[in-house]
């Protein structure tokens, strides 16, 4: 039976994720930052069949400690060999950059960018003496171009996928693979639980309002059942040779066929008049 252990199960593509790939045959640690919050992947589990396929364990990718018990329960269960491991665990904080408190930055940073690293860090030796392995990051459209009132998240983006590219020349020698998968518009609730700054003193408040409004609207026209991103992951851990960037939906694809391609301040015209900040002057 493979193993895989999944990060930020508690909900989104993390949960989807957990129960595809336990259906699928694989052995399944699925870990979450908070225990209190296993509830609705149990529940998706009891429903699926292969609920006995799963582990739930605690792990905060921003905890060190906290990774070092989280790799140490999860190498006990899985016998000391680990297949891959799936970095999905992220967070967000909308608003003009100006208005977005230094804590909030850094947090999105720590769990998106700093969390990946660390954890992989302390994989990575398991990886070397097998000389297998498979590092999936769940990435972002994000990571193509930039989006209004999302600035710390499409940081946190194209940073984890500067490190990729540049790190999978450093693994590959010992057999492991670094793969990204790049969703676009999904129905999650990332953007809900996450903050939405727009102070009321703030010069930048009808312009970020207009934001999450227009943002809000075109999740709701485009986005699509979170399950599709779940079987892509599924298709590139099972893989032999997988792609290494894996863009899921349409507009993710189209976005990555425009990066680099069509020039900044087109880009931003169109993203401007689409979601209606044209008419919004300050």
């Amino acid at each position: 039976m493979r193993t895989v252990l999944i990060t930020g199960t508690s909900a989104g593509f993390g949960l989807v994720t957990a129960v595809e790939m336990a259906k699928r045959g694989w052995r399944v640690i699925a870990s979450m930052r908070n225990l209190e919050r296993k509830g609705a992947l149990e529940a998706a589990l009891a429903g699926s069949g292969a609920a006995a396929n799963v582990d739930i364990i605690q792990l905060d990718v921003t905890d060190a400690d906290s990774i070092r018990r989280g790799v140490e329960e999860t190498l006990r269960i899985a016998g000391g060999f680990l297949d891959a491991v799936v970095h999905n665990a992220g967070v967000a904080a909308g608003g003009a950059f100006e208005d977005i408190p230094d804590a909030d930055l850094r947090r999105v940073m720590d769990t998106n960018f700093f969390g990946v690293l660390t954890l992989t860090s302390a994989l990575l030796p398991t990886f070397r003496k097998q000389r297998s392995g498979r590092i999936v990051v769940v990435s972002s459209e994000a990571a193509f171009a930039g989006m209004p009132g999302n600035s710390i998240y499409v940081a946190s983006k194209w940073a984890i996928e500067g490190w990729a590219e540049s790190v999978a020349y450093e693994v590959d020698q010992f057999g492991i693979d670094l793969v990204l998968v790049e969703p676009g518009p999904y129905i999650t609730d990332i953007w809900q639980v996450s903050p939405r700054i727009s102070p009321a003193g703030s010069a930048y408040r009808r312009w970020t309002e207009n934001v999450f409004r227009a943002g809000d609207a075109h999740v709701a026209a485009k986005g699509r059942d979170p399950q599709e991103v779940a079987i892509k992951i599924a298709k590139v851990l099972e893989a032999p040779r997988p792609a290494f960037r894996n863009p899921v939906h349409r507009l993710a694809h189209l976005s990555h066929f425009a990066r680099g391609k069509v020039p900044s301040r087109w880009l931003r015209k169109f993203v401007q008049v689409y979601l209606g900040l044209n008419r919004v002057r300050l």
